[in-house]
């Protein structure tokens, strides 16, 4: 079941239009309509009266390059994250390791002062 529809006059490169949009959505469309606007308004600063079309054009291959380049940022960050997420991962096998491997040696150490203090006997003990 879709939203209920709502309608927002916008004006873009001079020229009004109604457009349809979901119910609350209206502010985001709003600030759309207003971004490309002022797109447009700074390439016709840029390089004068080329014709509306071509302003539109441009307009929407400069959001297209900008898009992109924020998917490429956001899958480098992705395999960022997965990188840091194995890295902890793999940090966590090491930490278990030495765990591991300092009592195994506290174990060895143990028994070796165990031993000592058995050869002494009498003797003053070790540990």
């Amino acid at each position: 079941m879709s939203g209920a529809n709502s309608h927002v006059n916008v004006t873009i490169n001079g020229r009004q239009y109604r457009m349809a949009c979901e119910e609350g959505q209206e502010t985001r469309l709003i600030q759309l309509a207003d971004d490309l606007a002022a797109r447009i308004a700074r390439l016709r600063d840029r390089f004068g009266e080329i014709g509306d079309a071509r302003l539109v054009v441009m307009a929407a291959l400069t959001v297209s390059d900008e898009l992109f380049d924020a998917r490429d940022r956001i899958e480098a960050l992705q395999h960022e994250r997965a990188a840091l997420i194995e890295g902890g991962a793999a940090a966590k096998v090491v930490e278990s390791a030495v765990v591991a491997a300092l009592n195994s040696a506290a174990e060895r150490i143990e028994k070796t002062t165990q031993v000592l203090n058995r050869t002494i006997g009498g003797g003053i003990a070790i540990g």
